[in-house]
């Protein structure tokens, strides 16, 4: 036991938090930051366990930290030990959370370590919080094998076995505790709080589960889901955190667990039926370990209780109950902190102004649902007509039919069917674009301002009201092709009739358009759309009116779908280019073919000629030769051959002049 001498707090508190750019770090920094300025009163002391409150009333908190990614600030993430330690010096309150990040263990210990060792060079005294997981727990055997619904508390925290993967943690919990007992608590001391689950403000852990509904898929139980998970509002760990540095309590290790006990199964079934569509889907548990965004602690299976918590402090818990008693606040939080809130616009105009097309641009940009009537109410029949067997359906359905009249459902059956549209799941998360409905105000009025349920979730937000003159509408009619014309019921007797039904109640005082000015929606008016031609101009206004996409983005399958689309655009291209290379000098070939077979049939042709003019030119001297020269030379070379002297030059050059014909 330690004694409750407590730790005079200067005007100023220095805490120092690692990772202050993580999820955890980042809300207990801000929630001592905000929260801790004003004094936490203790609960009235019970039992033996005691703690002493310091009171702060004028303490205000400076809070310093270590962030993960270089991005986070603008001078290196990373400090060297020394640099570090002597940061640590001078703080006031150190804080090392580990339970998202398991490479801090070993920071965390050197940290508690050096700062144990420095004791004595201390200006003053300080205090060491180690956050820690409850999966330090995970193997712990039960408090009471003959009721296995005894839940584990702090008090017993002597006898916890940690999961395999978590060995290091609860090495690190047990030094941490250990050195807290070695050195006066006057000048040095440490705590462990072992925190549950965190969930909230955006979600960490959770938040694949979160997604998943949120994108309209179903949610994934791993294994038999009965497995109970300890979770903790990550406000309320902050609260804990804050509570522990004002009252310096006894108890140096504390569980941080709400009241919640929930299971898995309950957690996800809770999350899909408020944000997705309400359906679960069960899946081996062994397919968790194939998903990146799952961990181990999602397996565990803990009934815990935090005892010492409910008896030292007194704070306001954002959810004491738990995730799943919570889950409208949690999923609002969620949609907050991740900018996932709907984008709801309505698309009015008249009839072949090119609505939409404009919607479905509108939807394609923000990743929005496309709600139309005609759309809506067959969707409507058709999965009626799926599950005619349930007699609610089939009654609905009969509904319906019964209402049905040539020029479409009455009107109040028709605002219950595009309000329950409205009211579905998509729709609340991602938003809609609302194409050509509602005509009126007081359609309107019923559509948003509903009657006994709350329809503010699904209320547009912006109105874009396209306008053209009858001249523009008419040439367009004409020049669409049959098929969009049949298809948009766009027939000339139909399109007249339809056009002068919206003309009379543009021409009424109570138009659709005064509803959005009376709740300060003021619409977006675009005059003769050419949207078939270019959509930039009207896409530039509405995402000006709108503002950026409020969503995910593209998923990873689409993100990889996109990767092979350009893969497949960059190899066509490059088979493009290789064909255009290669037909270019193919060309270049036959060209060269060409002029060298041209050249060479000149350079034959004047061959030719120089032959022939060489053969006239030497015609003369040639008979010359054969005339008056060759017939004494063969007679000499005969001569010649018959003799054979010696020097047979001399001899022929003696018998030409012995028998030179000219000289006798």
């Amino acid at each position: 036991e330690r004694s409750g001498a407590s730790m005079a707090q200067p005007e100023t508190t220095r805490v120092f938090l690692n990772n202050v750019d993580s999820y955890a770090s980042r809300h207990i920094a801000q929630v001592t930051f905000e929260a801790c300025t004003d004094s936490v009163k203790a609960a009235a002391l019970i039992s033996d366990v005691e703690a002493e409150l310091v009171s702060n009333h004028k303490r205000t908190f400076q809070v310093v930290g270590t962030v993960s990614h270089p991005s986070a600030v603008e001078r290196p993430h990373r400090l060297d030990r020394d640099e570090l330690l002597s940061k640590l010096m001078g703080c006031d309150v150190v804080i090392y959370n580990v339970t998202q990040h398991a490479d801090q263990v070993e920071e965390a210990l050197w940290a508690a370590s050096a700062l144990h060792s420095e004791v004595e060079h201390f200006s003053g005294p300080k205090m060491f919080i180690l956050i820690s997981t409850i999966m330090t727990w995970a193997c712990s055997k039960p408090a009471d094998p003959d009721d296995l619904e005894l839940p584990f508390t702090d008090a017993i925290f002597w006898s916890r076995r940690a999961h395999p993967n978590f060995e290091r943690h609860i090495d690190l919990e047990k030094r941490v505790v250990k050195m807290g007992k070695t050195v006066s608590l006057q000048l040095f001391s440490t705590y462990v709080v072992a925190a549950g689950l965190q969930y909230g403000m955006g979600e960490q852990i959770f938040h694949y589960f979160f997604k998943k509904s949120w994108l309209g898929e179903d949610g994934p139980v791993f294994g038999d889901g009965e497995n109970i998970v300890p979770t903790i509002h990550i406000h309320d760990l902050a609260s804990v955190v804050c509570s522990v540095i004002q009252h310096q309590p006894r108890p140096y290790y504390l569980l941080a667990v709400d009241d919640s006990n929930n299971t898995m199964e309950e957690i996800v079934k809770k999350i899909a039926s408020v944000l997705g569509p309400g359906k679960i889907q069960k899946k081996p548990s062994e397919d968790a370990f194939l998903t990146k965004d799952l961990t181990d602690s999602l397996l565990v299976s803990l009934r815990m209780e935090a005892a010492y918590i409910k008896k030292l402090f007194s704070f306001n818990w954002v959810c004491q109950f738990g995730l799943v008693e919570n889950i409208e606040v949690v999923v609002q939080e969620y949609r907050q902190s991740r900018g996932l809130l709907p984008v709801r616009l309505c698309v009015l105009g008249p009839p072949a102004v090119g609505k939409t097309t404009v919607s479905k641009k509108i939807c394609e940009y923000y990743r929005l649902h496309h709600v139309t009537v005609k759309g809506t109410v067959s969707d409507t029949i058709a999965r009626l007509v799926s599950s005619l067997l349930s007699p609610p359906n089939q009654s609905e359905l009969s509904t319906l039919n019964r209402n049905m009249n040539p020029a479409g459902l009455e009107e109040e059956l028709l605002l219950n069917v595009m309000r329950d549209e409205l009211m579905t799941h998509p729709c609340k998360n991602q938003g809609y674009v609302l194409e050509d409905f509602p005509q009126t105000r007081e359609q309107a009025k019923e559509l948003f301002d509903g009657k006994e349920e709350d329809l503010s979730c699904v209320a547009t937000e912006f109105v874009l009201c396209l306008e053209a003159t009858e001249a523009f509408l008419l040439d367009r009619v004409l020049n669409l092709p049959e098929s969009r014309v049949q298809e948009h019921n766009c027939e000339p007797e139909n399109f007249s009739r339809r056009l002068a039904a919206y003309n009379e109640k543009q021409s009424e005082d109570d138009v659709v358009l005064n509803y959005f000015y009376e709740h300060d929606i003021i619409p977006l008016q675009f005059g003769n759309p050419n949207a078939e031609a270019d959509c930039l101009p009207l896409m530039q206004k509405v995402i000006d009116m709108v503002g950026q996409p409020r969503n995910y983005g593209p998923s990873s399958q689409e993100v990889k779908e996109e990767e092979r689309r350009k893969a497949g655009e960059r190899l066509r291209r490059e088979a493009q280019e290789r064909a255009e290379v290669e037909q270019m000098e193919a060309d270049e070939a036959r060209a060269r073919a060409a002029r060298w077979a041209e050249w060479t049939k000149k350079l034959e042709q004047v061959r030719q000629q120089e032959e022939e003019e060489l053969e006239a030119t030497s015609r003369p001297m040639r008979g010359y030769l054969m005339e008056q020269v060759v017939p004494t030379l063969s007679q000499g070379l005969t001569a010649c051959c018959r003799a054979q002297p010696q020097d047979p030059v001399d001899f022929l050059a003696e018998y030409l002049l012995k028998n030179n014909p000219f000289e006798a």
